[in-house]
């Protein structure tokens, strides 16, 4: 039992893996195109901007759109808690326990963001009812591979601009969980399924 902690620990490592490189960015670049350093030209670039929404600078419409996203994030956060203790307990695939735990971990790095940026780095949105829970997460990987107008036959989208995702560390370790699981899936969960 006392091994399983190492899940955990992998989510603490994440978390702070992501906070250290949000605040090196938000303490020693400037915000926007000015402050941008390319790590690998000219494709891989660090680019230092504010998310207020959720993936991909998707927003909640009302004023209070950003506490009901935080609210949510905290459930989750709890919910992907409890799941990745009962995995342990279970003694489930090693694979799937390290998925849990980088999620886990990305989870609760952008979750202090929107809770608690708005006050202590002073970057909620202007027009937030308030600045606890409205912080605004830190993004700053930028793979600039294409940014142009959308064809117009694509549904939804068509006709606008697009540019590709500027994502961070906390980001990066959601999707490689997520994707991971999705991919190994049929292994991963092949004993529930027999």
């Amino acid at each position: 039992m006392k091994s399983n902690y190492r899940y955990f620990l992998l989510s603490l490592l994440i978390i702070l893996l992501d906070q250290g490189i949000k605040m090196a960015v938000h303490h020693f670049m400037d915000p926007g195109y000015y402050g941008q350093i390319e790590l690998i030209s000219p494709y891989v670039k660090l680019h230092y901007t504010l998310n207020p929404g959720m993936a991909f600078g998707i927003q909640l419409g009302s004023d209070y759109g950003k506490l009901i996203l935080t609210s949510f994030r905290i459930l989750a956060m709890f919910g992907i808690g409890y799941f990745l203790y009962k995995l342990t307990v279970n003694q489930s695939k090693p694979l799937l326990l390290v998925c849990t735990a980088l999620i886990l971990g990305g989870a609760i790095g952008n979750l202090i963001d929107s809770v608690f940026y708005g006050v202590f780095l002073n970057n909620a949105p202007l027009d937030a009812p308030m600045q606890w829970f409205h912080g605004q997460v830190i993004d700053m990987f930028f793979i600039d591979f294409w940014e142009g107008i959308l064809p117009t036959w694509i549904p939804i989208w068509g006709g606008t601009y697009y540019s590709t995702p500027i994502f961070n560390f906390a980001d990066a370790a959601i999707f490689c969980g997520v994707v991971t699981i999705l991919f190994f899936q049929n292994y991963l969960f092949k004993q529930e399924n027999e």
